[in-house]
């Protein structure tokens, strides 16, 4: 029971009892009124989180709405694909070699644990020439052209190391036949005259110009044995020191390398090539000198340099350098002035035409590989157009529509030139290339006349030809272009293709001796030098557009 008292008696006489009945009922109205409370409180919270969360509903459902139809997912089961087995390829280099091996004996377990192989270039084995049937080439037809309209475009002249070497290989060399007005039958006669120079190379890997009969090893009549005039400086009259042995070297060499076989590029020719570079290497004196004469010694040091340039070889980059070296220390000095070469030593008396030719070409083909050629081409131009002047009084009022020569030799102490003597023609060819390769355009008075007197003048339209000229003549037409070096691609690479030896025997690929040139520089072999030289043309040295 709870009571109430009241501490002020004063108020109350007497303490007053409360009802407990009372009081237990007024208590029971405070707890409801709080209850009453606390349900509406409860009510208003739920209605409130319902609210939020009905709103939170709308809203997605509104987002859901919103959204793009998706196409409905088909799900479809997918076979596997058969598994195809891929058939193995060959891998062809060059041609497939099919060989049979023998093993010595049974190896039980043949497992490789250990490998030593040598670093060295991919090898590519030549043909067996001496086993290689003649040709019998059905397709050496002069008339079957492989070019369209546009076989004899204007080429253009020019000397720059950008003319060199480009359209040697693959493509390359195809699309320049056809572009420049080769045919199917020129490049079956030069690979016939590579096949006749493998076949004809010794076992140390020179030409040998009184031996190389010998080594042919195809049935039939042999060719006959090389032979010098005593008159003849490119290797004396006995041959003793292999002088002509190298220039025959060089010259085969240069033809398998204007061709695109150089001793290095997976080829059907690389062991030929490579011989013939070790036999010239070999016998390389010590001051850079390849030979006695500055004949044989730039023709070897322009085939070391072609190969230095076509493959970068490192081994060749050392010799090719004092080669280029001793050709200038062999040039010709009147004061100051840088001139030509003779045929020893350097003689600013006789500056030799013929021999300048090839020291020229040299130092050509040494730049364009990257070497130092010093001042040996600037002193050379100055003595072409020294000479040209010299040899043509009237120079002064000659254009591109006239015609010039180009002496055999001029004397620098006194300014007299000479003409060959041995013949009505003079170096016109040698002027008219060295003229190319010395930059000259071929809108120059200089260069037009010459290639002019060429044309008009010098131009052989019949069998046996004076290959050498045609050498010469042949490369500078072709750096010209225009008209005229369609008349002369059109006849001349048909009198080569025409009249190379076809047969069974060891003629096969060769030239007969053509006229007085060939018989005293070597006969058959030099022939058939300037023969399968002339015929690479159109891809030895990349032509330089020109104005015309």
């Amino acid at each position: 029971m709870t009571q109430l008292l009241v501490a002020d008696s004063s108020t109350f006489e007497d303490p007053v009892e409360l009802d407990p009945e009372l009081l237990e009922g007024q208590e029971p109205d405070d707890e409801d009124r709080d209850a009453v409370v606390a349900g509406v409180s409860a009510w208003g919270i739920s209605i409130v989180v319902h609210v939020i969360a009905l709103l939170l509903l709308v809203f997605v459902v509104f987002l859901d709405r919103m959204q793009p139809e998706k196409a409905p997912i088909r799900v479809v089961q997918i076979e596997a694909p058969p598994v195809v087995e891929e058939e193995e390829k060959e891998r062809d280099l060059i041609e497939k070699v099919v060989t049979e091996i023998e093993a010595e004996e049974e190896v039980e377990n043949p497992m490789v644990t250990e490998l030593d192989l040598p670093v060295e270039e991919i090898e590519t084995e030549d043909e067996e020439v001496s086993e290689v049937p003649a040709k019998g080439r059905e397709e050496a037809v002069a008339s079957s052209e492989t070019g369209g309209a546009g076989a004899f475009m204007a080429i253009g002249a020019g000397g720059g190391a950008a003319g060199a070497f480009g359209n040697r290989n693959g493509g390359g060399r195809k699309r320049a036949v056809g572009r420049y007005g080769g045919s199917k039958a020129s490049e079956s006669a030069v690979e016939a005259a590579l096949r006749w120079f493998a076949r004809h190379q010794s076992g140390n890997g020179m030409w040998d110009l009184d031996a190389y009969p010998l080594n042919c090893t195809l049935e039939g009549p042999k060719c006959e044995p090389g032979t010098l005039d005593n008159s003849v400086v490119i290797g004396g009259s006995d041959n003793k020191q292999h002088t002509a042995d190298v220039a025959m070297t060089g010259y085969a060499i240069l033809c398998f390398l204007g061709a695109g076989y150089d001793h290095r590029t997976p080829n059907k020719w690389r062991k030929t090539v490579r011989g013939g570079i070790d036999w010239l290497l070999s016998i390389q004196t010590r001051d850079g000198v390849f030979g006695q004469s500055n004949y044989e010694h730039g023709i070897a040091t322009m085939a070391i340099a072609e190969a230095l340039g076509m493959t970068n070889d490192p081994k060749l980059r050392a010799p090719a350098t004092k080669a280029v070296a001793a050709i200038l220390a062999r040039q010709a000095l009147h004061g100051s002035s840088g001139y030509a070469w003779d045929y020893w030593k350097a003689n600013p008396a006789r500056n030799d035409s013929s021999v300048s030719g090839w020291c020229i070409m040299a130092l050509k083909s040494a730049k364009a590989a990257g070497l130092n050629t010093g001042n040996g081409l600037p002193g050379a131009k100055q003595w072409l157009e020294t000479t040209w002047r010299a040899s043509n009084p009237n120079w002064k009022s000659i254009d591109a529509y006239g015609t010039s020569g180009f002496p055999y030799t001029w004397d620098a102490t006194t300014g007299k030139v000479t003409k060959d003597k041995n013949g009505p023609e003079d170096m016109t060819c040698v002027g008219a290339l060295c003229a190319v390769f010395l930059g000259y355009r071929g809108d120059s008075p200089m260069l037009a006349s010459l290639a002019n007197n060429l044309r008009k003048n010098q131009f052989q339209k019949q069998w046996p030809l004076e290959t050498y000229y045609v050498y010469y003549s042949t490369l500078a037409m072709f750096q010209v272009g225009g008209d005229g070096w369609k008349e002369w691609n059109s006849v001349v690479r048909d009198l080569l293709v025409n009249n190379q030896r076809q047969s069974q025997d060891c003629f096969d690929g060769s030239w007969d001796i053509g006229t007085r040139t060939s018989k005293q520089w070597g006969q058959r072999m030099l022939a058939t030098a300037y023969c399968c030289l002339s015929l690479e043309v159109y891809y030895r040295y990349l032509p330089v557009a020109v104005k015309h």
